[in-house]
């Protein structure tokens, strides 16, 4: 960062060209920075905003204002200092009537979106007004690329005001609707009696190499002679795409006059020959689902349940259609992740009619077993230069796109209910645990395993009857050498432990004796991190409700978490059942509890409901155990005791 920040200084203002190379070597290098970038920030912005406050050129302007939002994505709340300087350079940029800095103007807009989402509540006042200045914009200037940002804005600033937006939704959506019925520059070019709607190049070509990149896709359909097309309309529709579907979830209510007709205009871009427009149209109908489920739960009506029932009755067929029949793998992964959103939002509205959750399992099933049309490689190595073959791409899409129908499953199995769900798991069950065996890659062993975890927890108490099936995998791929797999196949034991009743309590000793000596060696934090939420699943999950305490106090020892948080929701019921069943028996861990207490206390990432438990429980203790909880206390540094006795109300 250093030698950057010296280069960028020593670029003389007249030379853009350089100037443009160190601001993308700069984006790049703070995107992977992120909150690490926060020492760096004075010398970093001071070197921007004097881009900005230099009579620089309208190109060294844009540069320095599209680098700020990559700072401010990095930054995050850190960036508030500088906040007001920021604003007070786009503010003018938005306002200009240059035509010399429309660039500027546009990226200022896409920049505010980015800051509305960086710094969050602090921008809230100024909600209002950057989404009046949005407006304005867009009636006083007809650009594409202009409109897409405006969009993208409202967006983000949809994420602040919540249903607060609703006076501007009737203008906003009527913009919307004209962007996504466009058909500016539409020229048919086909061989034969059908054709595709096609954008014409309209551009004088200026810009033409750098707008014009891989995002284009060539279609397979015979009939298409070719096309030219001006990306800024592609592009207008795919982002327009994307912030009313956001728009629709974070207005609820407040967007419904408007989720019909909007509705159908995204329904009709899922025959739209670019495939972001495809894939984005797919991402917003699945939002919109999303958004009318909101509305059902904050305000239950008729019609509110029936224009729910309505739109899934269509987006969910459209989606197994598309997972079948799409040819490019990018649309398929975004669909399986549209489609789990949709099953985790809704739950068993999804499976309505009946026979839609046998469907839905086919189309899963479907994609593991490669059939789909994404994953035909016949065609494929028909297509495929024989000189320059470059299958690693398809390769790494393949094992995303198994990640993402593996992802689903597990939604599906909660939508549908352990019981319903379980006769299905049957079927999937073969086809995941092959891909566990020896000759298996470690992204195939790791997805399987993932999925087989996952899925349980969807099953319950179902996962009872697949014990036997499961826990041989598990305790095979807990062995393994690479640490995701390992974590993964422990996280799966502990919820099969959790789960899975009488049959899994039978070989809690054999849990036990892997787990309680792997505490001790296991040196990759996540791995160790699922081992502490696996024990506190089995200390749960003990018949006889009274926890072992050498596993207890190894298990307290090995906290705080480090990598996987996620596992403090599982620890927190740990501290409720020990309170609700045993609380006597935790005397002899009251130290490593007050240290555990002392260190998450102040921690923003730890859930209320786990500091309330353990808190809960040491107040159990400060009164019953008075002197054992001293002594305890006396471990502690002076400041975290006298803490932690004014939050236990004992000072």
């Amino acid at each position: 960062m250093p030698l950057l920040l010296a280069y960028l200084k020593s670029v003389p203002l007249g030379h853009t060209h350089h100037l443009a190379k160190a601001c993308y070597a700069l984006e790049n290098f703070v995107e992977n920075l992120g909150p690490k970038v926060q020492p760096y920030l004075p010398e970093l912005m001071e070197c921007m905003l004097q881009l900005l406050r230099n009579p620089s050129s309208p190109r060294a302007k844009e540069l320095a204002v599209s680098a700020l939002g990559a700072i401010a994505t990095a930054a995050q709340a850190s960036l508030l200092p500088y906040f007001p300087a920021i604003m007070e350079h786009l503010r003018e940029f938005l306002l200009t009537g240059r035509e010399d800095l429309q660039p500027v103007q546009i990226q200022s807009l896409e920049t505010l979106g980015v800051l509305a989402r960086a710094v969050g509540e602090p921008m809230r006042p100024l909600a209002e007004e950057c989404c009046q200045l949005g407006l304005g914009l867009c009636d006083q200037v007809d650009d594409p690329d202009l409109r897409r940002c405006t969009y993208s804005l409202f967006a983000a600033l949809s994420g602040l005001m919540g249903e607060g937006l609703a006076p501007h939704l009737e203008q906003i959506t009527t913009l919307m609707l004209l962007s996504l019925r466009s058909t500016e520059g539409i020229v048919p070019q086909y061989d034969g009696s059908s054709s595709f709607l096609l954008f014409d190049d309209e551009s004088d070509g200026e810009e033409e190499e750098e707008l014009m990149d891989e995002d284009v896709e060539e279609e397979d359909d015979s009939e298409i002679s070719g096309y030219s097309v001006e990306n800024a309309f592609f592009d207008e529709k795919e982002d327009t795409c994307a912030a009313v579907g956001e728009i629709s979830v974070n207005t609820s209510v407040a967007f419904l006059p408007y989720m019909e007709s909007v509705f159908e205009e995204v329904f009709k871009l899922l025959e739209c020959p670019h495939l972001n427009v495809r894939k984005a149209a797919h991402e917003a109908l699945g939002q919109f689902c999303c958004a009318l489920h909101k509305a059902c739960q904050s305000c239950p009506s008729e019609p509110n349940t029936a224009a729910l029932q309505a739109a899934l009755a269509r987006v969910v067929p459209s989606y197994m259609q598309a997972v079948n029949r799409e040819r490019e793998r990018q649309v398929v992964m975004a669909v399986l992740e549209a489609l789990t959103g949709v099953l985790r939002s809704c739950g068993t509205l999804t499976l309505k009619p009946p026979g839609r959750l046998a469907e839905l399992c086919g189309v899963l099933k479907a994609v593991l077993q490669r059939k789909t049309a994404c994953q035909d490689t016949d065609e494929e190595e028909e297509e495929e230069d024989d000189d320059q073959p470059d299958l690693a791409p398809q390769a790494e899409y393949d094992a995303m796109l198994l990640e993402h129908a593996g992802e689903a499953i597990p939604a599906l199995a909660a939508a549908a209910g352990g019981d319903s769900f379980a006769p299905f798991f049957a079927g999937f069950l073969p086809l995941l645990v092959c891909k566990t065996k020896q000759g298996c890659t470690v992204a195939e062993k790791s997805f399987a395993v993932g999925t087989l975890a996952e899925t349980i927890q969807g099953l319950g108490a179902a996962s009872a009857q697949f014990v036997s099936r499961l826990l041989p995998v598990l305790l095979s791929t807990a062995q393994e050498a690479d640490p995701e797999v390992r974590s993964n196949a422990i996280f799966g034991m502990g919820v099969l432990a959790e789960h899975g009743g009488h049959p899994a309590q039978e070989h809690f000793p054999k849990l036990l004796g892997l787990l309680f000596p792997l505490l001790a060696r296991e040196r990759h934090d996540r791995v160790r991190d699922n081992i502490c939420g696996a024990l506190a699943r089995l200390l749960m999950a003990s018949p006889t409700r009274k926890p072992e305490p050498q596993v207890l106090a190894a298990l307290l020892h090995a906290l705080p978490l480090k990598e996987d948080l996620e596992e403090w929701v599982t620890i927190g019921r740990l501290f409720s059942f020990l309170y609700q069943s045993s609380p006597d028996q935790v005397i002899d861990v009251a130290p490593e509890l007050l240290r555990i207490c002392s260190l998450i206390l102040a921690d923003n990432k730890i859930p209320p409901d786990t500091k309330a438990a353990l808190l809960l429980l040491l107040t159990f203790l400060a009164k019953q155990h008075t002197d054992s909880f001293q002594a305890a206390l006396g471990s502690l540094p002076v400041d975290k005791a006298q803490e932690l006795q004014a939050v236990l109300g004992l000072s």
